[in-house]
């Protein structure tokens, strides 16, 4: 990971295309059917993807905060990246527009993006197709200097606090969409 980015995920702009690209990976990665922790199942029809994806300028947020998650991730700040994307997904959630398939795409957009990062998922090309695929074996180990982590403890600080609050209870363990682990079912 380029550190010279850590303030870019923060301040620097995507193009369009390389957050459209984020969103096709993330859209290839967005299981069928998702079981919640309350029971409840989230179908997704895969062949129709206007009726789960966002418009573009929410997406290029989930990125860019996704793009925070992923320092926080490669810094060993578990905490921070749980707070992150709680306050994404709880801002989503408040704004009451979207459906149970476009909140699932949000968080695997973030996901995604944090997957993409860290390298845990990459782009493969077999005979002109392109596909994403999960890299099973370890990523490659990342660090970061004491002045980066705290770079990107005060950028999600400050991106959380201006987020409606979180309730103590979701603060503290790195929750599984967090981290780049999700299981579908």
């Amino acid at each position: 990971m380029a550190w010279a980015s850590v303030g870019s995920a923060a301040e620097g702009e995507l193009s369009e295309r390389s957050v459209q690209v984020i969103m096709e990976y993330a859209w290839t990665l967005t299981p069928a059917q998702y079981s919640k922790k309350d029971g409840t199942v989230i179908m997704v029809d895969k062949q129709k993807p206007d009726q789960a994806l966002v418009p573009l300028d929410i997406a290029r947020e989930v990125v860019r905060v996704g793009r925070l998650s992923a320092h926080a991730q490669a810094c060993n700040l578990p905490e921070e990246q749980t707070m992150n994307h709680r306050s994404l997904m709880r801002r989503e959630i408040e704004k009451k527009k979207w459906s149970d398939q476009q909140e699932l795409y949000i968080n695997q957009l973030h996901l995604t993006t944090v997957m993409l990062l860290t390298g845990k998922i990459k782009l493969v090309e077999k005979d002109g197709d392109k596909e994403v695929v999960v890299d099973e074996k370890q990523a490659p180990q990342q660090s970061c200097t004491e002045e980066q982590k705290q770079k990107v403890r005060d950028l999600i600080a400050a991106y959380v606090k201006t987020g409606p609050a979180l309730a103590s209870n979701e603060r503290g363990a790195a929750s599984p969409a967090a981290t780049g682990t999700v299981e579908p079912k």
